[in-house]
């Protein structure tokens, strides 16, 4: 059956996009990252295919010949045996306890700048920071006017508590590309920084995002 024969909205990539990758079969996931099939058959029968006479462990073993020899094409060879090798190294990462260390306020903006400059709502994020300032996790607590009195540090220090965080960073956007903070900006801001000096979580700055640029407020002064 060619793919194109299959309804529509039975499609893994369609599956996918609407209800994420858990819904998805084994064969269905290695067909997303095989992209097509060929004029045989399509990518979720060479799927099945290959994963009725071997696993995933066992596929993770081939080498590129043996991989060729079951997929007929040295792109979806190399495709598998590149996937392979990045769930190995970052497996790697993980044991090693590697974790993405924020030193500046350049960090921030390097790393958030490409998912909020484009945004036409205000997103305001809090990052949950180990004693090495190492990003354990990050949080969206509000979406829309910035505001103080939607912005509560219960919001804010809860996720932070059961991080155990020993710091956090606040990070919002201007949707209108000019960063430079406004006066309830620096409020929310010296409300959250009393919050956490109680707690003994320490706000160690807010950065605006802009379109092009940034402005820290702990840099600012306000902080």
């Amino acid at each position: 059956m060619k793919m194109y024969d299959v309804p529509h909205y039975n499609r893994p990539n369609v599956r996918l996009k609407r209800h994420g990758t858990k819904v998805l079969s084994d064969a269905e996931l290695l067909a997303i990252i095989l992209g097509r099939g060929n004029s045989q058959e399509n990518a979720v029968d060479m799927s099945n295919r290959v994963l009725n006479t071997m696993n995933f462990p066992k596929l993770a073993s081939l080498s590129l010949p043996e991989l060729k020899d079951y997929f007929k094409d040295d792109v979806k060879a190399m495709k598998i045996l590149a996937m392979f090798e990045i769930f190995r190294r970052t497996n790697q990462l993980d044991k090693q306890g590697f974790k993405e260390k924020i030193k500046n306020a350049r960090d921030v903006f390097n790393r958030y700048v490409d998912q909020l400059k484009d945004e036409k709502q205000e997103h305001f994020l809090a990052l949950y920071l180990d004693t090495k300032n190492q990003l354990l996790e990050d949080r969206l607590v509000s979406k829309g006017t910035l505001n103080a009195s939607l912005i509560h540090p219960r919001e804010v220090f809860n996720q932070a508590i059961k991080a155990s965080a020993n710091s956090i960073i606040l990070v919002h956007n201007h949707p209108s590309g000019d960063p430079t903070p406004s006066k309830e900006d620096e409020v929310v801001t010296k409300n959250l920084v009393n919050a956490g000096d109680l707690l003994g979580i320490h706000v160690l700055d807010h950065v605006i995002i802009g379109q092009q640029e940034y402005i820290s407020l702990r840099e600012k002064g306000i902080i």
